[in-house]
């Protein structure tokens, strides 16, 4: 409800929209330029992704390496990738979830 029961200032919920998406454009920023890690095979795999979930980094354990089996090798980089990306999803939420759901009614027109 507006006090006063008046029509809401369409100039004030517009410089707000604005700020918001300022805001969440600075935070999606923040997010590239942040690197989060994940793991797997207790360490002999570790990615390495950015906020956004960009795979930036890959450290293979030589121990890691067995040429006869290069299956177990694929999944180990699978697993430490997608522990990456989870950690990046929480990071994510971390920052965005406080902006979007002030967006959460949203206004109609706009693009959230």
């Amino acid at each position: 409800m507006i006090p006063g029961g008046g029509q809401p200032n369409m100039q004030q919920l517009l410089q707000q929209a604005q700020k918001m998406q300022q805001d969440l454009a600075q935070a999606q920023e923040e997010l590239a330029g942040t690197e989060v890690d994940g793991q797997a095979g207790g360490g002999l795999v570790k990615a390495t992704v950015n906020g956004s979930g960009e795979l930036r980094g890959l450290v293979i354990d030589p121990k890691a390496v067995d040429p006869e089996d290069t299956e177990t090798l694929a999944d180990l980089v699978v697993a430490a990738v997608q522990a990456a990306n989870e950690n990046a999803q929480q990071l994510q939420q971390q920052k965005l979830g406080p902006l979007t759901q002030g967006l959460g009614g949203g206004m109609p027109g706009l693009p959230f």
